[in-house]
């Protein structure tokens, strides 16, 4: 059974995710509820999502839990300690590569993953783990902060699936990875 990861994501217009500290305000101040980014439809075939410890963090301080799918993190500190009460059943860490997380996801049955994280979408990205992203681009500069894109050994091509805007100034990109 072959698993497939997929990213949706936003960054800055300068290819930020968060600010230095790891904070994501100025995406969140720009959070129009009546503008649907096609979130619903996005994670409505994935089987577990796969974030990094950063991530995790940031939506763990958020006042409620909104994931509807299992979540697995990724990460070497987090790894063999307990998952907080209140997530139990919903979340769980490893220590894993992006290569024995596909590997343990598809012993489970899992075939659709939503990759969420900067390092995490950098490291499936380095692996060939990604299928598809939706990349959302938000109009703001944040100057520094962590990158959504880092370095690669070889260039990714990408196929430019859909693009549209929102009255918001958000805009919305979707590609194919080609290798």
């Amino acid at each position: 059974m072959t698993v497939t990861g997929h990213v949706f994501i936003a960054t800055s217009l300068d290819g930020y995710i968060a600010r230095p500290d790891g904070h994501i305000d100025w995406l969140l101040a720009r959070d129009d509820p009546s503008e649907d980014h096609g979130y619903d439809d996005f994670i409505a075939d994935k089987d577990t999502i796969v974030m990094g410890r950063g991530t995790y963090e940031s939506v763990l301080g958020m006042d409620e839990w909104f994931y509807t799918r299992p979540v697995l993190v990724l990460s070497r500190q987090l790894a063999g300690t307990a998952v907080p009460e209140r997530l139990a059943g919903k979340v769980r860490f490893a220590d894993w590569t992006p290569e024995q997380a596909m590997e343990q996801l598809a012993r489970e049955g899992v075939r659709r993953v939503y990759v969420d994280g900067g390092q995490v979408v950098q490291a499936f990205l380095r692996a060939g783990m990604i299928a598809d992203m939706v990349v959302t681009m938000v109009p703001v500069l944040l100057g520094a902060g962590r990158r959504l894109f880092g370095e690669l050994a070889r260039d990714v091509p990408l196929q430019l699936m859909t693009s549209r805007s929102f009255p918001s100034g958000l805009v919305q990109s979707a590609y194919r990875v080609l290798a």
